[in-house]
């Protein structure tokens, strides 16, 4: 298997009808570490869903599941996991946020993490 790759889902759900929901799920059965942050505290897959944004190490990608309106609150805390990559998932495209990560040496990806797990791509 490849390497797994430490997620952290911004934006996570406890929802079975959410795209973040899948994700988490999907990205657990794939053997990838995850961390997720929500608005409610809750529980997906094996992973606890925080409400805080706490201190985290060796964070591959952020997955985005919040619109951008949403999203300035945590361009700070985002830049400062040092991420590889920023997935920008269908809705949460943001040219604010992924030029900031440009110049922080980030990656800003706009995909889906699903259709990126599917096709083993991620």
């Amino acid at each position: 298997m490849a390497t797994t790759k430490k997620t952290l889902v911004l934006g996570a759900s406890e929802n079975p009808a959410r795209y973040s929901y899948l994700a988490a799920n999907r990205l657990r059965a794939n053997g990838h570490p995850v961390v997720a942050i929500g608005r409610k505290k809750g529980k997906v897959a094996d992973v606890d869903i925080d409400t805080e944004k706490k201190a985290l190490t060796d964070i591959d990608t952020v997955t985005l599941y919040l619109n951008p309106g949403h999203q300035q609150e945590y361009y700070d805390y985002i830049i400062g996991l040092h991420p590889k990559r920023i997935i920008f998932n269908p809705g949460t495209e943001n040219q604010a946020l992924a030029e900031l990560a440009r110049n922080n040496n980030i990656q800003p990806v706009e995909a889906c993490t699903l259709v990126l797990l599917s096709t083993g791509q991620y």
